[in-house]
């Protein structure tokens, strides 16, 4: 027995249980965006594996899957993707996101493909028009953003597009009405972010005028969507404090809420392609999802009189919800215990088929579920958060691993995670905290953060470490908090702020400067401080306060940053500047940085490393101490 696990007791497993290795995990696919064929025979989906997408279709009859695109390749899902494919109202063809950052057009049964529109920078979240004869999507360069239709070639070569949208920073999730006239979609402008404020737009595309159907400056949006009746448009918004389900008049006219529940329907805007409701082929109902403390239910309201009712509350995250033809619910499901898998739900006998598993066998086995966590903060603040216990039960105090999630606009969850996972098997206690500002808790609790980054999410953290303490079976001297962008800019705040707390820290490609993320992060986040920090000038010495680079002299425990050398969001500049400054002060840092790597790791062999390389510096710095 290893000297690791001479000191988590109880952790080896007995010879006919399943246990995980980092090799196992990095074996999980993606699976995002699952749609029907428009006769609902096949279930279409991205899945990414080692870098690389692909758009599989799965019979819904069952038999073997079909892998639809080949040349050029699918760009794979990841960090900011989404709005990938969609199908044509024949179901002869897709229209699909390829590696290139274009449009491609494949037959339905794969084959030769063919470039949709020319245009500079990025195609994505493209939708085919009812008539079958265009596709509108979003297109954006490093300088603008806008809503783009091509006419289908008959020849087969790439179209030149015409500018529908108006002059709005960013749009996104281009929508058909049932007769072609209309196109809606999703818009915002800087500093704000889409869930600080943003807008729902119609366009009329025989005249030419838009109008504002939802939201502003301080109201967030998202999703809008006709019904197939031509008779309402659908969205979501957060007017109400709560992120709910939203119609108005197919002119856009006459905008209400749909329900008001102190739920979410959706989660933050980050990319385009999110379908968390789904009308039914008739126009009478939605199909739509509900976040239950990180837990999302699938529910259906009655348009014409509001009546809700459950089809499936049981445990774990869904999304991508889709309504067949017929009467079934598709969407990917995840939970704590169990890896993403396509399913479908039939609406008149309640039971899910599972169409297609991410994941090799053993997995779910070995896994054990999220505990919801409820915590006060100093200010008296109620906080939530989830927690993961050891299978085994020991008399020993087990070690606490806080993981922290990124955004910082998001939210854990409770879906599938390996690292959690793999952690819990080896003796770890796992925390995550879904601190002021996440998302899932309504607008008041995600807007808390406003001006309070730096604050409000090492407070709120410390807070909840305090309470598994106090309440028991937790090694004070062993309390260690990983995380990743958003959530690596908190580790290193806790680090320097609260470093009595806190034995080692895990930086993953996290935020160091704030001053130098203003100035070298991507577009979509280049205003982003303004709300989390504060606006320039005026908020300059947050900057300076809140920078772990400036607090480095105050880190004393173990570190370990990993970054990736082609990040776009957080530059590597920022860790090598870390890293050196702590060094300097005389702090501990072991430093990686991966080849090829961006924000978030693409490469099964970059998985695989970054979790071994985790589990050595925790039993080096904490376990064997």
């Amino acid at each position: 027995m290893s000297k690791i696990h001479e000191r988590l007791a109880g952790d080896r497993p007995g010879l006919w249980e399943s246990a995980l290795t980092p090799s196992m995990l990095t074996q999980v696919a993606g699976m995002s965006e699952p749609r029907w064929s428009p006769d609902g025979a096949w279930a279409c989906y991205v899945q990414t594996r080692n870098g690389e997408g692909r758009i599989l279709a799965v019979p819904t009859a069952g038999g073997p899957e079909l892998q639809i695109t080949s040349d050029p390749a699918a760009q794979a899902s990841g960090s900011y993707g989404g709005g990938y494919f969609d199908w044509s109202p024949d179901g002869r063809a897709l229209v699909y996101l390829a590696r290139d950052s274009k449009l491609w057009i494949v037959p339905a049964r794969g084959g030769r493909s063919w470039r949709l529109a020319e245009g500079d920078g990025r195609q994505r979240a493209p939708a085919w028009s009812p008539d079958g004869r265009a596709i509108a999507y979003s297109a954006e360069t490093a300088e603008q953003s806008a809503i783009a239709i091509a006419e289908i070639a008959t020849g087969g070569g790439a179209a030149w597009p015409r500018q529908v949208s108006g002059n709005a920073d960013f749009v996104q999730d281009p929508a058909w009405s049932p007769d072609a006239r209309r196109l809606a979609w999703h818009e915002w402008d800087v500093p704000n972010m889409p869930w600080d404020g943003s807008r729902i737009v119609l366009a009329d595309l025989s005249t030419g005028e838009r109008r504002t159907v939802a939201g502003g400056d301080d109201v967030a949006t998202a999703q809008p969507r006709f019904s197939p009746d031509g008779q309402h448009l659908a969205f979501l918004c957060d007017r109400s404090g709560w992120l709910n389900l939203w119609i108005a008049a197919a002119d856009g006219s006459g905008a209400r809420p749909l329900l008001q529940e102190s739920f979410e329907h959706g989660p933050p805007a980050w990319s385009p392609g999110a379908r968390t409701y789904a009308w039914s082929p008739d126009g009478q109902q939605v199909a739509y999802l509900r976040n239950d403390d990180g837990h999302w239910q699938v529910r259906v309201v009655d348009v014409a009189s509001g009546a809700t009712r459950s089809v499936d509350d049981s445990a774990g995250v869904r999304a991508g919800l889709a309504w067949s033809s017929g009467n079934d619910l598709l969407f990917v499901h995840a939970a704590s215990t169990a890896p993403p898998s396509i399913q479908a739900l039939s609406l008149e006998t309640g039971l899910a088929r599972t169409l297609a598993l991410a994941g090799a066998g053993g997995l779910a086995e070995a896994a054990v579920a999220a505990e919801p966590l409820r915590w006060t903060g100093r200010d008296g603040a109620t906080l939530h958060g989830h927690v993961y216990r050891p299978r085994r039960a020991t008399s020993q105090p087990t070690p606490l691993l806080v993981m922290l999630h990124g955004g910082p606009t998001g939210q854990f969850g409770v879906g599938w995670n390996g690292q959690i996972q793999y952690f819990v098997q080896r003796g770890w206690t796992v925390f995550t905290p879904e601190y002021r500002g996440s998302t899932g808790y309504g607008r008041d609790y995600a807007q808390a953060l406003r001006e309070n980054w730096g604050v409000h999410d090492v407070n709120d953290t410390v807070d909840g470490i305090d309470h598994l303490v106090a309440a028991g079976g937790i090694d004070r001297e062993r309390v260690v908090v990983m995380g990743g962008s958003a959530g690596g800019y908190t580790v290193l705040m806790l680090l320097a702020l609260a470093g009595d707390r806190v034995r080692a820290g895990v930086d993953l490609f996290g935020v160091a400067d704030l001053w130098e993320l203003n100035e070298g992060t991507h577009r979509l986040e280049a205003h982003y401080n303004h709300h989390l920090v504060g606006p320039l000038p005026e908020a300059a010495r947050r900057y300076d306060e809140r920078s772990p680079i400036y607090l480095s002299d105050r880190i004393k425990a173990p570190l370990l940053v990993l970054q990736g050398d082609s990040d776009a969001v957080v530059l590597k500049g920022q860790s090598d500047a870390l890293v050196e400054a702590v060094r300097r002060h005389g702090g501990m840092v072991e430093y990686h940085v991966y080849e090829g790597e961006g924000h978030g790791w693409a490469r099964i062999e970059t998985t695989r490393d970054a979790l071994e390389t985790i589990d050595r510096f925790l039993a080096n710095s904490v376990l064997l101490q």
